[in-house]
This record gives C-alpha cells, sequence and structure tokens, in this order.
C-alpha cells in the first residue's frame, strides 16, 4: 500500500472533516426547529471541501474556477433575492437539474482526459462509473427541466400522455443498458455513450411530462435524490471521497424523503411515476349543478374572535397570495384574546417538500404551532374553526369514501371534524388532483372566495377594529 504524503494525508482528514459536517447537518434539517443551524453546518462542510480541493496539486489554472465562481454567485445571488417565495419549487427543480447536468459534463471530460492518456480500460471500474454518471445525470437534467417548464407555466400541468407511453420508457431503460455496456466494453468508441445520453435526454422528457401537479413534489424529491446519486457516481468517476459520500447522503435523504411522500398518499413510486394523475392545478371550472354560500370577512372575523380553539391548513393557494406574513398577523392577534392556534401541515402540501414549513418560516411562525399529519388530526375534533386557505386535495374528504377517485386512501388532513370550516378560495375549482370536494358544499362550511391575502387582510383589519 503506498505511503500517503503530509499534504494527501491532511487532505484526507479535512475531507472526513467536511463529511462528518454533512452528517450534523442533514440530521439538523430533519426538524424545522433545528433546520437553520443545520443549514450552517452543511455549508460549513462544503466550504471546507471547496478550499481543501482548491488547493489540489491537479489543478493547473484557476482562471475558469474564479469565473465560475463569480458567474456562479452572482447568478445565485440574483436569483436569491429576486425569485418570488411561489417560485420556489421552480427554482430547486432547476438546481436538481445543474447538479445532475454538471455531473454528466464532469463524467464526459474526465472519459476524454482518460482517452487522450491512452488510459482507458475495457470493462474498467472507471468506465462503468462514467456510464453511470452519464445516465443518472442526464435524466435528471431534462426531467428537471421539464419539471421546471410544468411548474413554472410554459407547458401544460396536466399529465401529457401518449399511446404505448409507459412501453416506450421501458424500452428505452432496457435499450440504455445494453448500449451502455457496449460502451464500457468498447472504451475508445465514444459513439456509445453519445447515444446512451441522447436517450437518456428523451426518457428525463417522456418520464416527467405524464406527472399531474398534485404528484410534483415527490418528483421534486426524486429529481433531488437523482442529482445526488449522480454525484456520488461522478465521485467514484474522480475517486473523491468527499464527492461520493456527500453525493450518497443526498440521494438516500431524497430516497427515504421520496417513499415517505408517498406514503403519505398512500401510492406507491409506480403509480406516481406512470399512473398520470391530475390537472393543470386550479383550472377550469368547478361543478355547476351545486351551489354554495358564499361569507364575508366579517361573518369570518365574528367567528374566529368568539372561538377557543383554531386549526389553520395552509396550502399552495397561500403561497400564490403571498398571504403568509398577514396570516402570521392574524395569529398573533387571534393568540392576543386568548384564542389557541395551530397550524396542520400536510406532508404533500405546496409543490415541493417542506414547502408550507418554508413559507411559513419566512414569516416567523413560531416552530412549535406547526404540527404534521399525524399529530394535529386527532385536535381537529375539538377545534372550533378549521381555516383553509388555498388548500384543497390534502382535506378532500372523497379520499376516505369515494374508491373510483384518484386520490382515495390518501390519508388527509381531518378539518371536517372540526365544529365550523372556514375556505379561503378563489372559486369552487378542483385541485391538482383535478377531484371536486365535498367539503365546499357541507353546512358547517364558509366559503369565503377571493384573494387569499386580500381576505386575510380584511380579517386583520376587523379583529383590530373589533
Amino acid at each position: 500500500m503506498d505511503q500517503l504524503t503530509t499534504q494527501e494525508l491532511v487532505t484526507k482528514l479535512l475531507y472526513l472533516l467536511s463529511i462528518v459536517f454533512f452528517i450534523f447537518g442533514l440530521k439538523d434539517l430533519g426538524s424545522p426547529k433545528t433546520a437553520r443551524r443545520g443549514n450552517l453546518f452543511a455549508s460549513l462542510g462544503m466550504l471546507i471541501a471547496v478550499v481543501v480541493t482548491l488547493f489540489h496539486q491537479d489543478i493547473i489554472s484557476y482562471t475558469w474556477i474564479i469565473v465560475g465562481l463569480v458567474g456562479g454567485g452572482l447568478l445565485g445571488g440574483v436569483a436569491a433575492r429576486t425569485v418570488k417565495m411561489t417560485d420556489m419549487p421552480q427554482m430547486v427543480a432547476i438546481f436538481n437539474g445543474f447538479g445532475g447536468g454538471a455531473s454528466t459534463l464532469v463524467a464526459l471530460a474526465e472519459y476524454y482526459h482518460l482517452m487522450d492518456e491512452s488510459a482507458l480500460v475495457a470493462g474498467g471500474q472507471t468506465e462503468i462509473t462514467i456510464a453511470i454518471s452519464i445516465i443518472i445525470g442526464t435524466i435528471t437534467f431534462f426531467g428537471s427541466v421539464v419539471a421546471f417548464t410544468k411548474l413554472q407555466g410554459l407547458v401544460r400541468g396536466a399529465p401529457i400522455v401518449f399511446p404505448f407511453h409507459n412501453g416506450m420508457n421501458g424500452l428505452f431503460i432496457l435499450a440504455t443498458v445494453v448500449i451502455a455496456v457496449l460502451g464500457v466494453i468498447t472504451p475508445m468508441n465514444p459513439i456509445y455513450f453519445y447515444i446512451v445520453l441522447a436517450m437518456m435526454a428523451l426518457l428525463g422528457v417522456t418520464m416527467v411530462i405524464p406527472i399531474g401537479g398534485a404528484d410534483m413534489p415527490v418528483v421534486i424529491s426524486l429529481l433531488n435524490s437523482f442529482s445526488g446519486l449522480a454525484a456520488s457516481a461522478t465521485g467514484f468517476v474522480l475517486m473523491n471521497e468527499v464527492l461520493i459520500v456527500s453525493g450518497a447522503l443526498v440521494g438516500a435523504a431524497g430516497l427515504i424523503l421520496t417513499f415517505l411522500m408517498c406514503d403519505a398518499m398512500n401510492r406507491s413510486l409506480y403509480n406516481v411515476l406512470f399512473g398520470a394523475v391530475g390537472t393543470d392545478g386550479g383550472g377550469g371550472g368547478g361543478p355547476q349543478d351545486k351551489n354554495v354560500t358564499a361569507y364575508t370577512a366579517t361573518d369570518a372575523m365574528v367567528l374566529l374572535e368568539n372561538a377557543n380553539k383554531v386549526i389553520i391548513v395552509p396550502g399552495y393557494g397561500l403561497a400564490v397570495a403571498q398571504a403568509q406574513h398577514v396570516l402570521q398577523e392574524m395569529v398573533e392577534l387571534l393568540q392576543e384574546t386568548g384564542v389557541k392556534v395551530m397550524f396542520g401541515i400536510h406532508p404533500v402540501a405546496g409543490r415541493m417538500p417542506g414547502h408550507m414549513n418554508v413559507l411559513l418560516a419566512e414569516a416567523n411562525t413560531p416552530y412549535d404551532l406547526l404540527m404534521d399529519l399525524d399529530e394535529i388530526n386527532d385536535e381537529f375534533q375539538s377545534a372550533d374553526v378549521a381555516l383553509v386557505v388555498g388548500a384543497n386535495d390534502v382535506t378532500n374528504p372523497a379520499a376516505r369514501t369515494e374508491t373510483e377517485s384518484p386520490i382515495y386512501g390518501m390519508p388527509i388532513l381531518n378539518v371536517d371534524q372540526a365544529e365550523r370550516v372556514m375556505i379561503i378560495k378563489r372559486s369552487l375549482s378542483p385541485g391538482f388532483a383535478g377531484v371536486d370536494n365535498p367539503l365546499f358544499y357541507e353546512d358547517k362550511t364558509m366559503m369565503l372566495f377571493g384573494d387569499a391575502k386580500k381576505m386575510v387582510t380584511n380579517i386583520v383589519s376587523l379583529l383590530k377594529e373589533a
């Protein structure tokens, strides 16, 4: 075994230290209370890894590294200051894609580097990892681009399916495996890797376009996992320990989150990817043969002011309206009058994992008010008011009873068990799953039609005057 030089030993020890920070960061990100500290740990770990890598002796020129740092820093800074909270899912989706695309480019660069050095080996370990990195990285990039365009409204958010869609995807996967094997055993012929890249680009598109808006949080989580696995594969290509471990951590965490979210919807990952469930999201008209009574902000204020316990259920409509700050103001006003206020957060509420937690954290909503589905569901029975702000599918009682419904079996927030239900919504249109919500028409339900921010602002004004 070769003896390590002092510099190599120090490098490996610092890489190990950065990995430790990644693990502690990931652990702290598991709770809203420790998430900020987790981000700090993970950032520190990444800083150490980057600085150590920059001192690596194999780096010939720092010119392009500096260009990348300045360009990437500027783009990141502008995005952080200008991207709206409602557009965060799109940004996360495209960032996942950047991770996958970067892994593919690094793997190709190493492939050509080894070709120039005449160091490619038929069936070699590095050639296998190059193929894996290209496969996962490319599908991640193109799948994420499609997710971004769907979330941004550039293409239809509803499932787009064509004949023999799933069968064609299956053939793509089988053909890719065969061609990748040919590329590995004949590495001096780059045509096989180009074919693999092209097929994975096509598969990335055809895999994501059939997925509707209701399933988008799961897809974003899955693509996040893919980006980590692609980075880990690229780590094996470069034999870089910190990239292998950090990529594996991201891949494993994303995969665990993906399956947790599938469990939260009581659906399999196969059904999410190939079920083609959903609509454009909130579009279209509501049922034409049913009527509901529209209530006002004054009606809402009277009911809230006289309640003892209020549970708020936030949804994507809250994010669209940017109503989180005024909602928090309403919470504080109610608490000053002795009303107990809690938030019920469904695991798939919003359009990306943890969307509602991030949104409410921006408004400085105390973490101890935020409760997960399992924690909050028994509380609805003793609640005077369940206030639903822009959520639909996650409160739909049809999930319990209508066996033909695409959301049948999905655990929901039991808002219908509260004494009164108050729903702020622009119209009676269905949510992302495209399913009408019978809760709208129950006698105990008060429909407050309008923009969430304007409606809550009106309620806050009335509470201040009372």
